[in-house]
């Protein structure tokens, strides 16, 4: 389904894009320590006998900037930053152990970056195997791990999948080369080719590419080359991310002209033509940018209504609890949420104090716990039914937005719940906004504020 200009110009405003809820800015700057421990206690002792946990790692090395990333990183030539990090991730994850009451189940492990290949693969078999040692690995678990298709090895990959790793995601961007020398990331076709064949030749059953629409001197022509290019090589997955232009935070960004950024009509035919290539092409629309051939476990998991979203995305794993480790990694236990310390430097003081360095979070009330659900509901299944004590709530912020989004024809409704119509799974953010009570209630405030003084 082709959708027009002027409704994506409509609702391309801000909005979070809901791996948690509530989302990172309402969070505390400071949460107790004794609490979180208190909780993920809990959770865990709840989760891990059911389910298993989810376990992601943060490893930040990259050896170039890429000008376009806004993520969490460090940069450096120096290797032999990685054992001085991998005993600091080490021993923060034995601080967590210390306050399981069993053997944790790992049923999902995602290492992200940062570069993770920017370790070599004999510190990365060493880090993993000294985890494992603490754990019992789920017969049916899921292990990935990011890729960036200059530097991963025939090594790593081999090193990966032996240690029970079956998807691998590699962070292909465009392949313009233009385009690639502004963001500062020269990656030739040949390098992306040959790691895919590699990873599927070693028995690899899912390859993703990460693409973005929106950097500087995307053209139309250049978007269609580099996703039919894409395309071609059969990525089983590819997440399409609009590209963010952030550099107030993200000063990498500060290092191209903001001329060269496409303007906002031509970011939305760039996203047309993406995601009509893809779709003309087999992959479904999973929702959120993800799109996904039939036979990947993410769109069965979607069929079957198991699809999760946390915050490694869209997933097929709800473990119920994500505990995240390393610098400035996010940690989910359902019903609170903590992220750890931005900075190396604080990162290894807070874990060799044997201290959890933890540096916001959030603990959710009933009121959260139940709109988060509603949340979750929109961006897995696309539906959800409306709980009779919460219309109160519904009826005051939520049913506005969704009267406005259904004149639109994004969404059909009533008291009862809501169906996502075809047309209204491209705009999914969008329709999660209707039940962020935090974010509503913060716009109806300004509004007030604003609507006083002007009188």
């Amino acid at each position: 389904m082709q959708v027009s200009l002027d409704l994506l110009n409509k609702y391309n405003v801000p909005v979070p894009r809901y791996t948690s809820y509530p989302t990172v800015p309402v969070w505390k700057e400071s949460i107790s320590v004794p609490e979180w421990k208190e909780v993920f206690q809990k959770q865990f002792t709840i989760c891990n006998s059911a389910d298993g946990i989810s376990l992601y790692l943060h490893l930040p090395f990259c050896e170039s900037l890429c000008t376009y990333c806004g993520c969490n990183k460090k940069i450096t030539t120096n290797h032999g930053v990685e054992d001085e990090y991998s005993v600091a991730l080490l021993k923060e994850w034995k601080l967590y152990v210390s306050l399981m009451n069993e053997k944790p189940v790992i049923r999902e492990l995602h290492i992200g970056g940062g570069t993770p290949t920017f370790f070599s693969p004999a510190n990365l078999k060493k880090l993993l195997e000294q985890i494992f040692e603490d754990a019992i690995i789920h017969p049916e678990h899921e292990f990935s791990f990011e890729g960036h298709p200059n530097n991963t090895t025939e090594d790593h990959l081999q090193t990966f999948y032996d240690l029970g790793f079956r998807r691998v995601s590699f962070g292909v961007q465009d392949n313009d080369p233009e385009v690639q020398r502004i963001i500062n990331r020269i990656q030739p076709l040949e390098k992306v080719k040959e790691v895919v064949e590699l990873a599927r030749k070693i028995g690899y059953l899912s390859v993703n590419f990460d693409l973005i629409y929106g950097l500087p001197r995307q053209t139309l022509e250049t978007m269609e080359k580099t996703v039919l290019q894409s395309i071609s090589l059969k990525p089983d997955r590819v997440a399409f991310y609009s590209y963010a232009h952030v550099p107030w935070t993200s000063r990498g960004q500060r290092l191209f002209d903001e001329n060269d950024l496409p303007d906002t009509d031509t970011k939305m035919k760039l996203y047309q033509l993406g995601k009509k290539l893809f779709t003309e092409n087999g992959y479904f629309d999973i929702g959120m940018d993800h799109f996904a051939l039939p036979h990947d476990d993410l769109y069965l998991a979607r069929e079957a209504g198991r699809l999760h979203r946390n915050f490694m995305g869209y997933t097929t794993q709800n473990t119920g609890i994500l505990l995240g480790l390393g610098v400035s990694s996010i940690s989910d236990a359902g019903i609170a949420f903590a992220q750890n310390k931005k900075t190396i430097l604080e990162y290894y003081q807070s874990v060799n104090n044997d201290e959890l360095n933890i540096i916001k979070g959030y603990f959710l009330n009933e009121e959260d716990s139940a709109f988060k659900k509603y949340i979750l509901n929109v961006s897995c299944q696309g539906k959800t039914a409306f709980k009779p004590e919460h219309l109160p709530l519904l009826r005051e912020y939520s049913f506005p937005e969704l009267k406005s989004l259904e004149a639109d024809a994004l969404i059909v409704w009533d008291e009862a719940g809501l169906q996502v119509t075809e047309l209204g799974r491209h705009f999914i953010r969008n329709i999660c906004k209707a039940f962020d009570l935090h974010l509503l209630r913060s716009q109806a405030k300004l509004q007030k504020q604003q609507f006083s003084k002007a009188i």
